[in-house]
């Protein structure tokens, strides 16, 4: 009989088939191991990306000149919550393709003493986070939003990601970019708690985010150098002809940022913003947004929009989260159209209202608003977006730097036609926060996208009494082996048969 015919040329291939399955296994296992240490990725399918970083932090940590250190305290009852961890292993792998990086370590401040005390911790639940000399510490209980449930504290949001890329780049920077909002012609003001009114809420969002805020009256000093924005929030007054021209030199000469809010009721001209605004290209009209689709508006009469500028850095965190403003009364504010391409001056539509939208200006002389009254502003043929007001728009001069073939920006204006949309009561809409946060970081150039939204806390808890922990182990240890077991006698016994 030939040897590839004996049976024990059958049982030769039959194990070595079975080897060779072992090793195909072994060798998958081990690939797929290869895969996720290498080149690891995540794919968050969430409606709004909420467990993903933001596009803001991932830019900030993508810029990092500087290794970022992190120490996590713990001691041996108590361990890192999974979302502060979870939220590190993200800074960590975000921050990897970028010239300085973030180090990550836990401490436990009772079996690591030596270590400890060189860092200078003491306490468990604690990051302390270190760059170059700079230190700063955050507690773990100030990465969460709390609400009083019966009188104790309960964990309502996660804001960790907020509150730790402020730290990151709190250390890693510098020095902090000013910003000083006008003050003397009935702006709004940071300091003022009024919900209606103030832009309390507005502030501690900008501290959060690394900026100094300061106010500064111009009728009665200068700009001050340090400036790296200036925003005026619903002025009621007109500025004089020395602080328009305090504005103008500051935008034209020192190229300057500027965020104009302006309200309803009164013009620019009467403002004394008129020049200013002509020369960069923005026309505001005296007029209010009315609106009859129910898609577009509140219970409570507020304007709702929803179409904004496809490209600009500004709309990109509103179009990636698919937030919306809310705003009151509102506004049209263009580009003008008169303005050329060539001069260097560029302006866009970041924000439009709804195609069925117009600007109302029959109420000034006693007339129901009604889109056919005569006056009213309509959608600028050739204007984008087409058949729509614009309600945000953002200006930027670039000019030519003597005989080179580039140019550099000479400065930056963003106009708002609605005044009180980041007021305290106001401001905690996404849209909102989102969109002025985003004007601000591209207005000083920090070159980010603006969203960081708190993340919802999801956790489960499963509750056991001993007496059911011992059954659960038991099940575990003896029945579901035992049921293969049983399964396996059972197509022994059928097979013999």
């Amino acid at each position: 009989m030939p040897f590839f015919e004996s049976f024990r040329a059958v049982r030769w291939l039959r194990t070595m088939n079975l080897v060779l399955q072992a090793v195909l296994f072994l060798t998958f296992v081990g690939g797929l191991n290869y895969l996720a240490r290498n080149h690891a990725s995540r794919i968050d399918l969430t409606r709004y990306r909420r467990y993903s970083l933001s596009p803001e932090t991932l830019s900030y940590l993508k810029n990092l000149k500087q290794t970022v250190h992190i120490y996590a305290t713990v001691t041996d009852d108590t361990e890192i919550p999974v979302e502060v961890r979870g939220l590190l292993d993200e800074f960590v792998h975000a921050a990897d393709s970028s010239r300085g990086q973030i180090k990550f370590e836990i401490v436990n401040v009772y079996q690591d003493r030596r270590r400890a005390e060189q860092l200078g911790l003491e306490q468990p639940n604690v990051l302390l986070l270190v760059c170059g000399e700079n230190p700063r510490a955050v507690r773990v209980d100030e990465l969460y939003r709390m609400r009083n449930e019966g009188g104790r504290p309960v964990p309502e949001a996660f804001i960790g990601e907020q509150v730790l890329t402020a730290a990151v780049l709190d250390v890693s920077s510098p020095e902090r970019q000013h910003i000083y909002f006008l003050v003397g012609h009935g702006e709004l003001q940071p300091d003022d708690t009024n919900p209606a009114r103030g832009l309390s809420s507005l502030r501690n969002e900008l501290q959060i985010r690394n900026f100094k805020v300061d106010t500064v009256d111009l009728s009665i000093s200068k700009i001050p150098d340090e400036a790296a924005l200036l925003v005026a929030v619903a002025p009621q007054s007109r500025y004089s002809k020395a602080e328009q021209e305090k504005l103008r030199q500051y935008l034209s000469t020192n190229a300057g940022r500027l965020l104009l809010l302006l309200s309803p009721g009164i013009n620019a001209s009467q403002l004394g913003l008129d020049d200013l605004l002509l020369d960069w290209g923005v026309l505001v009209y005296d007029d209010v947004i009315c609106e009859t689709d129910p898609v577009y508006r509140t219970d409570d009469g507020d304007l709702i929009v929803k179409h904004y500028d496809p490209k600009h850095p500004i709309s990109q965190p509103l179009i990636n989260y698919n937030f919306y403003l809310r705003l009151g009364y509102t506004r049209t504010v263009y580009p003008d159209p008169s303005k050329a391409a060539g001069s260097g001056l560029t302006t866009t539509t970041i924000a439009a209202a709804s195609p069925t939208a117009w600007g109302e200006v029959g109420h000034r002389v006693g007339l129901q608003p009604k889109s056919t009254n005569p006056g009213n502003t309509h959608p600028i043929p050739g204007l984008k977006p087409e058949g729509q007001l614009g309600v945000v728009v953002a200006s930027e001069r670039v000019a030519p730097r003597g005989n080179l073939a580039f140019s550099v920006r000479a400065g930056r204006v963003v106009v708002f036609g609605s005044g009180d949309f980041v007021a305290n009561q106001r401001i905690n809409t996404a849209g909102n926060e989102a969109l002025f946060l985003s004007a601000v970081n591209w207005a000083v150039e920090r070159d980010a996208q603006l969203n960081v939204p708190a993340r919802p806390i999801q956790r489960f808890q499963l509750s056991l009494s001993a007496a059911d922990l011992n059954r659960l182990n038991y099940t575990l240890w003896f029945a579901l082996p035992g049921t293969m077991a049983l399964l396996g006698l059972i197509v022994y016994w059928t097979r013999r048969k």
